[in-house]
């Protein structure tokens, strides 16, 4: 640490004279938090103190129609290339696809050689870029930062790991995980806390390209609040007491303060969800467990916030700090998996006992009831097309003439964040060639218009915006959207609803408006046929895909090898034992 805070010192004596020379071009900073819904911010709705981060919020815009992916890759896939996940490689999770799916088009697993990231883009007119965290695109060597526009990188390639353990898998997807810096095999500490590792190297990057006279572009991939839940005890301990009343009245309690600060309609109608259960028909041991259970989610979203508000004192201190555009997203809603498929590997790895939760071994979830309150007061969570799957919270902050403390209700998405960067680095959209080479052009929207005045709308009325993730499908339309989730969170048939008066999806109205409905649906097929969707295979289920694809990616290949050894043995011995009875019966 002393050895960090003198690098950072020895630069700083030049921060502010070095960004003089390029003060028309910003810094950008994009900050991802992992699994958080709709309601988990300050500025969202939220209980839990995110004090940094609605700091941004006042001096931005809050954008409360703002949808992504209902899960990590696609989003973040998006999040890079503004291209739809669909169309740049990544239209599925790899650990939920199904086999017939894998290496068709659109189905790699990860980014295609089709599409370039706004790394490259930034990085090939001047900037210097970081990133530090999660990553989730691709683990092959040519999908890997260094050779995605990336000066300098520490990465992990999957989907989530132990936040105190680095090298801990926190599921058996595979033998081990992948962390790489700079595109080589990364050596990681024993141990660390996720959130302050990644922030403690990204100030390391800045420090050491401070003098270069460039600006910036880092990007922060916080593990929080991905499970397994855990968070240093100071933070966890604040909460203490605070959920004693239940994830049905937290969500209600959100619902009216999101309404308050004009996020969503007072009053806003919102469903129960039937996978949360009933707080009240608990025993008084299970409310204290599951109430610890959010305690720590709490305490990992908070301390989430306050390394990021680190990175921010840094900038202030270097004197980036007012000429620095933040971006502020999740990359889907909150996560509701109860994991009972996986307690019999849990139970091998990790505790799940309560005085232990939240620190070193032990394994929280905050499970469907807490997800139903995250994500309030909307319907569903991550894995699933509602709304509290694929609307999350998004903060643009620091931009010139940006309209101060507002909200932005109009539909939103992810692929409109790289168009936005590129207007604000004064960086063409490369179309449809880039060096010479065919790429996917970028399907989302810039932003700017709306970030100075917020009443505009991004998306015209009468653009189809479709959506599709493991069979839970969606199309937006203006303020309507068509909807078809699976069991058990869905019925599977195709529902119309009007998110401007009815976010939360209580209302269908397919029968008050049926050639809307039939329009809309014409346009999801349409969108599906052009963006080469394909079907899920008959009696797919997306947790029964993730234990299959552990085998037979994981688990066969590992021990394929020993079990035949052992099957081998085990056939002789049983051989010899046969021969040897069939002689002693002989007269």
């Amino acid at each position: 640490m002393k050895t960090r805070a003198l690098v950072c010192a020895l630069a700083l004596s030049t921060c502010v004279t070095v960004l003089a020379a390029d003060r028309a071009r910003p810094n950008i900073v994009v900050l991802v938090a992992d699994d958080w819904g709709f309601s988990d911010v300050g500025s969202f709705g939220s209980e839990i103190a995110t004090p940094n981060i609605d700091e941004l919020a006042r001096h931005g815009v809050r954008f409360a129609n703002f949808h992504v992916a209902a899960s990590c890759s696609p989003t973040r896939a998006m999040l890079l290339t503004g291209v739809d996940s669909h169309l740049n490689g990544i239209g599925n999770l790899r650990e939920s696809m199904p086999q017939e799916h894998l290496g068709k088009p659109g189905y790699l697993g990860s980014l295609d050689t089709n599409v370039v990231t706004v790394a490259t883009l930034l990085k090939d007119s001047g900037y210097r870029t970081y990133i530090t965290g999660k990553w989730n695109v691709g683990s092959e060597p040519h999908n890997l930062p260094d050779q995605r526009g990336f000066d300098r990188s520490i990465v992990q390639g999957d989907t989530g790991s132990d936040n105190w353990v680095p090298t801990q898998r926190y599921l058996p997807h595979k033998a081990k995980v992948d962390w790489f810096e700079d595109g080589k095999d990364a050596v990681m500490p024993q141990e660390y806390y996720s959130s302050t590792f990644f922030v403690d190297r990204m100030i390391d990057y800045l420090c050491s390209g401070s003098q270069s006279g460039k600006p910036f572009f880092a990007y922060v991939g916080f593990q929080a609040n991905h499970v397994p839940l855990q968070a240093p005890r100071e933070f966890i301990d604040r909460y203490s007491g605070r959920y004693k009343d239940g994830w049905m009245a937290l969500r209600k309690a959100r619902r009216d303060r999101a309404a308050a600060l004009g996020l969503v309609p007072a009053g806003t109608p919102m469903v129960s969800m039937s996978t949360a259960g009933d707080w009240n028909a608990l025993s008084e041991k299970d409310k204290f467990y599951q109430a610890r259970e959010m305690e720590v989610y709490a305490g990992m979203a908070e301390a989430m916030d306050y390394h990021a508000g680190r990175l921010i004192a840094h900038l202030k201190q270097s004197g980036e700090y007012d000429n620095t555009v933040f971006v502020f997203l999740s990359d889907n809603g909150a996560e509701g998996s109860d994991y009972e498929d996986a307690q019999i590997w849990l139970k091998t790895q990790y505790t799940q006992d309560i005085d232990k939760l939240g620190g070193k071994g032990a394994f929280g979830i905050p499970g469907p009831g807490w997800a139903s309150a995250s994500v309030a007061p909307l319907n569903t969570y991550k894995f699933y097309s509602g709304e509290g799957g694929i609307r999350t919270p998004m903060i643009i902050s620091g931009v010139p003439g940006i309209a101060q403390n507002q909200v932005h209700l109009g539909m939103t998405h992810v692929t409109d964040i790289v168009p936005t960067l590129l207007d604000l680095a004064q960086v063409a959209n490369p179309g449809m060639t880039y060096r010479g080479h065919a790429i996917a052009p970028t399907t989302g929207r810039s932003l700017l218009p709306v970030l100075q005045n917020p009443a505009l709308r991004v998306h015209p009325a009468d653009e189809p915006i479709g959506y599709e993730l493991s069979g839970n499908q969606a199309l937006f339309k203006g303020d309507l959207k068509i909807v078809r989730n699976s069991p058990p969170m869905g019925d599977g048939q195709w529902h119309l609803h009007d998110l401007k008066s009815d976010p939360g999806e209580t209302l269908d109205l397919q029968s008050q408006m049926p050639e809307v409905f039939q329009t809309m649906r014409a346009d999801y097929e349409t969108w599906s046929r052009s963006h080469q969707v394909l079907s899920m295979p008959e009696g797919y289920n997306p947790v029964r895909q993730v234990l299959i694809n552990s085998f037979v990616n994981y688990w066969i290949p590992t021990y394929r090898k020993p079990v035949l050894v052992w099957f081998s043995v085990l056939a002789t011995l049983l051989a010899g034992m046969v021969v040897v009875r069939r002689r002693r019966r002989r007269p």
